[in-house]
């Protein structure tokens, strides 16, 4: 008799205890989705249900299943001692915490997945679903280590209360069968497998998602055209090989891809390719040209403009396409050395961004059926206003029989050590710098970018410099750059020996043509404050420039077809080479 009274008081204490329990994880589960906190309340939250999903695991009460006793306590344990290291390690990166709460997270869902064969087919199905939930969520967030923030507000928090809610359901249906209708066990028996299955579905979609926006597209790799038959010519400018391009072309123009020789940083002679666009009506007129510099689109070979199905949709394609086919201009885009041909693209590298368009706009006047004039204006938007300002500036040393008669940069990155100073902790900012410490780490092998990286940013900065920076590439590096977690770059780096190398790629002028340089007022990447600061510099230096700002306007739109810019660069360029008078505005 008071045997039986002793098992009554465990069995009553130890259902007491799993309802508290279950009422703790299922309250802070509440609490981390349902109010805003900081990261550090978050993740105290986050650890604090580790330790009592580890305690209920301990105690048996969690509701994961009939797994041995010692497996349980082990796994129970785990738990406790990951929620405590959490607790305790306030010093310890989010990388670190989180590998911590993915074994936590990780084993206890395979606990409960082995737990759940020792009992019913509803307790076999509802551990098989809830414990595979556990793992997938564990490992994705590894796969969005930065995200994982949001993942320990929303899932980990709807985890807990799962948990939570599966110890209550447990603790009901256990009660002894006399003070239970079989329907009422069996209701709570199955809304246990159906919250489960729910969950499951949940993380599997998460999971799902992530391979769809991650994987990038499938462009094709450069083909044939763009390896040189050695040896090169010695000089620059030269064309190699031209083919006749179809895709992307606008009516009524006609259009080329082109490889060319031009030089590398070092001055060594090599390849880039490019592509050519002109009227198709074009009589026997010699035709004005337009130099055009592309924005970042990466820094691998398979990122060239001309290998895109779109080659003529960059920066201000509207314009463009207008210049064409309504005022008979040709133009010429280069894709960069590395862009298309072998090698590194030297990223944001000033000189050789201008030399890889001066020499695509030589070549171009050697395509049959073009008579193309030596004046030319150049046009750039973002990485392309970068390489129109250095093409400008350095066209008179460097390709003297080319007359720049107009630059116009468009949100250019103008001031490098301040934009990379800026937008350190932006995603594009992170994207960016990702471009640069792979690129710079080759161009500049003295600063030894790759191993002056911040902890935990160099798994993001490889994947990242292997994605392109347009099409369906473009929202998986941005991805990618939502899960670098901090800075790229620490700022003893930025104010060492690379902050030198990013003055030294900022352009300065002077320059030997008027300069327009357009900025919209809403751009959260190369921001309106640098902008006016880079031009207000300029003005003092006594370079007269056209600073044109459009309230409203981000990065791309800017350059959208129904910008304001868009007719506003059209008559400029117009008025460039009918050689009205300039209109700066200092």
């Amino acid at each position: 008799m008071l045997h039986d009274t002793a098992d009554k008081h465990t069995d009553r204490g130890r259902r007491v205890l799993g309802a508290l329990l279950a009422l703790a994880s299922v309250a802070l589960g509440v609490v981390l989705i349902l109010v805003h906190l900081g990261m550090p309340v978050m993740v105290t939250l986050a650890g604090a249900g580790l330790v009592v999903v580890g305690l209920a695991t301990v105690t048996g009460v969690d509701g994961a299943g009939r797994s041995g006793r010692w497996t349980r306590i082990a796994v129970g344990l785990a738990a406790v001692a990951a929620g405590v290291v959490v607790l305790a390690w306030r010093t310890a990166s989010i990388r670190t915490l989180l590998w911590v709460m993915v074994a936590a997270l990780v084993a206890h869902g395979v606990h409960t997945v082995v737990g759940a064969w020792r009992g019913g087919t509803d307790r076999r199905v509802a551990g098989l679903f809830s414990g595979a939930a556990a793992i997938l969520l564990g490992l994705l967030c590894l796969v969005w280590p930065v995200l994982a923030i949001e993942l320990i507000r929303y899932a980990v928090g709807a985890w807990l209360v799962f948990v939570g809610l599966r110890a209550l359901i447990e603790l009901v249906v256990e009660r002894p069968r006399a003070r239970m209708r079989a329907g009422r066990e069996r209701v709570g028996r199955w809304a246990r497998t159906a919250a489960a299955v729910v969950v499951f579905l949940l993380v599997l979609a998460l999971a799902i998602g992530s391979v769809v926006l991650l994987r990038g597209d499938d462009r094709p790799e450069p083909d044939a055209f763009y390896t040189a038959v050695e040896p090169l010519p010695d000089e620059p400018g030269v064309l190699l090989r031209a083919e006749t391009l179809t895709a992307g072309v606008p009516d009524g123009a006609d259009a080329w891809r082109i490889l060319y020789t031009t030089t590398r940083p070092d001055d060594t002679v090599t390849v880039s390719s490019g592509v050519a666009i002109a009227p198709a009506d074009r009589g026997g007129d010699e035709l004005p040209l337009l130099s055009i510099a592309h924005g970042t689109t990466g820094i691998v070979p398979r990122c060239a403009p001309s290998l895109s199905p779109t080659p003529f949709a960059d920066g201000a394609a509207a314009a463009l396409e207008q210049m064409v086919t309504e005022h008979g201009w040709a133009g010429v885009i280069s894709d960069y050395v590395g862009l298309g041909t072998a090698g590194m693209h030297p990223y944001l590298v000033g000189r050789a961004e201008a030399r890889n368009v001066l020499d695509a706009s030589r070549a171009a006047q050697q395509l049959d059926g073009l008579d193309l004039s030596t004046d030319t204006v150049v046009w750039g938007h973002s990485q392309g206003g970068h390489g129109a300002l250095w093409t400008g500036q350095i066209a008179g040393d460097y390709a003297p029989e080319l007359t720049l008669r107009g630059i116009a940069g468009m949100a250019p990155a103008s001031d490098l050590y301040r934009l990379a100073d800026e937008d350190k902790d932006s995603v594009g900012g992170k994207t960016v710098s990702a471009y640069i410490a792979t690129s710079w780490n080759e161009i500049y092998p003295d600063l030894d970018l790759s191993g002056h990286l911040n902890p935990g940013t160099a798994h993001g900065v490889e994947k990242i410099s292997d994605l392109c920076f347009n099409e369906k590439d473009v929202i998986a590096a941005l991805l990618r750059g939502t899960q670098i977690p901090e800075q790229v770059f620490p700022d003893s780096v930025l104010e060492g020996g690379l902050g030198d190398r990013l003055r030294e790629n900022s352009p300065t002028g002077p320059w030997p043509a008027p300069v327009l340089v357009a900025q919209g007022l809403a751009d959260p990447l190369v921001t309106p404050t640098m902008q006016e600061n880079w031009v207000a510099g300029r003005c003092a230096a006594g370079d007269p420039i056209d600073f044109r700002t459009y309230p409203g306007l981000d990065h791309m739109g800017l350059v959208a077809a129904d910008s304001p810019l868009t007719p506003q660069l059209v008559q400029w360029t117009l008025d460039r080479w009918a050689g009205a008078a300039p209109t700066p505005t200092c």
